[in-house]
C-alpha cells in the first residue's frame, strides 16, 4: 500500500488525514478527499459511468464502502489490477476533485 500512498502525495497540493481515526489514512487535495487507503484496499472517487464499467469488468472493484456508491468505488489490493490500472485511477479520482475546486483553490494548485 505504501506505493500507493507515496503516489498519491506526489499530486501537487495532496496532503494525508486521519479525520476517521487510525484508519482510513484519508487522502485530500484543496481540503477535499480523492483517496481513502486501508490496509487491503483503496477507494477513490470515479465519474458514474466509468465506476459502473469498473465494476463489471473488474471483480475487484467494488462500490465504495461507507461512500456514495454512485461516484465512488472500492478497490481490492489482491493483484488482480496492476499498479498501473490503479495509479490511473488514482489519477482519475484527483482530477475529477480538483475540478470540482472552487476556482482560486484549483489555481493556488499551479
Amino acid at each position: 500500500m505504501q506505493q500507493f500512498i507515496d503516489y498519491c502525495m506526489g499530486k501537487i497540493g495532496a496532503s494525508a488525514d486521519y479525520p476517521f481515526g487510525p484508519e482510513p489514512l484519508v487522502m485530500k487535495v484543496g481540503g477535499k478527499m480523492f483517496a481513502l487507503i486501508s490496509n487491503s484496499s483503496i477507494s477513490l472517487k470515479c465519474d458514474p459511468v466509468i465506476a459502473e464499467n469498473l465494476r463489471q469488468q473488474h471483480s475487484s472493484v467494488k462500490p465504495g464502502y461507507h461512500l456514495n456508491k454512485k461516484h465512488w468505488n472500492s478497490i481490492e489490493i489482491d493483484g488482480s489490477l496492476t499498479v498501473q490500472d490503479i495509479n490511473d485511477m488514482i489519477d482519475h479520482s484527483y482530477t475529477l476533485v480538483v475540478k470540482s475546486l472552487p476556482k482560486a483553490k484549483r489555481e493556488a494548485l499551479v
